[in-house]
């Protein structure tokens, strides 16, 4: 089944498109989940919760751009919302007068770590750093638009982006990774 098909079955409520939709996307998409969630039951939360969103919202999709992004856009949003839920995000706070280059990740760390090892970071890092870090490393958002989406200032986006990559810098000393 071609993505179009899949699309226009979903918009029709046939169950093998959503079937469909589900098992192409669902692997990828979990693992968005999970970036933003400590533990594996919000993920899953989150996952069944996009997807029924996905499919109550299909005929907003404007077949304009990528479908993957868009079910991805709708997923994160579904993570966000559960952490506001549980207030996880409130506890972000912002620094003043911080050099942001004291505290990159050493890009030979990067290119090392297995997906597990780098969830297992993630894992260790406050709510609020491994937000951020999500939506502006790995998901491409620009500080205004996290603090919109998250109803915090721009200062306090980028303060947590410091300490999150300050955090991971130190967890990455621990596993013997060099600092640059």
């Amino acid at each position: 089944m071609t993505e179009q098909e899949m699309i226009d079955g979903c918009r029709a409520n046939d169950r093998r498109a959503q079937r469909a939709v589900y098992d192409r996307f669902s692997p990828v998409m979990g693992a968005v989940a999970r970036r933003y969630c400590q533990r594996d039951a919000d993920a899953d939360d989150v996952l069944v919760a996009g997807f029924f969103r996905v499919f109550d919202k299909i005929d907003t999709f404007s077949n304009q751009g990528s479908f993957e992004g868009w079910v991805r856009r709708i997923v994160v949003n579904e993570a966000l919302m559960l952490l506001r839920k549980k207030h996880a995000l409130r506890q972000a706070s912002e620094l003043t007068e911080v050099d942001p280059a004291l505290y990159a990740i050493p890009a030979v760390a990067a290119e090392r770590l297995a997906e597990q090892d780098i969830l297992r970071l993630l894992d260790g890092m406050p709510t609020g750093y491994r937000t951020i870090f999500n939506l502006y490393v790995i998901e491409g958002y620009k500080h205004r638009e996290i603090a919109e989406m998250l109803d915090i200032s721009i200062n306090t986006s980028k303060s947590q982006l410091i300490l999150a990559k300050k955090r991971l810098r130190e967890l990455l000393e621990k596993m013997g990774y060099p600092a640059r």
